[in-house]
């Protein structure tokens, strides 16, 4: 396969991952008490979003660019 089928391939299964997904969702552990032997620790989840608009994008661009390397190549 070309460099461009490739970079196609994975824009298109971003778009997919993005539209399924819709953002990803991590844990943290932050220290809350540390004083001398005593020490309390809290995990706190954030989730941070993937707008529709950036699967979007990015699954036209690799249809885009898969349709164009086809005609071409």
């Amino acid at each position: 396969m070309k460099t461009h089928a490739w970079l196609a391939v994975i824009l298109i299964a971003t778009g997919i991952i993005a539209f399924a997904y819709q953002g990803f969702t991590y844990t943290t552990r932050e220290k809350v008490i540390d004083l001398g032997p005593i020490q309390m620790t809290a995990e706190k989840t954030r989730t941070i979003p993937l707008p529709p608009i950036l699967g979007a994008v990015a699954l036209l661009s690799g249809i885009i660019l898969l349709a164009k390397g086809g005609i071409n190549g």
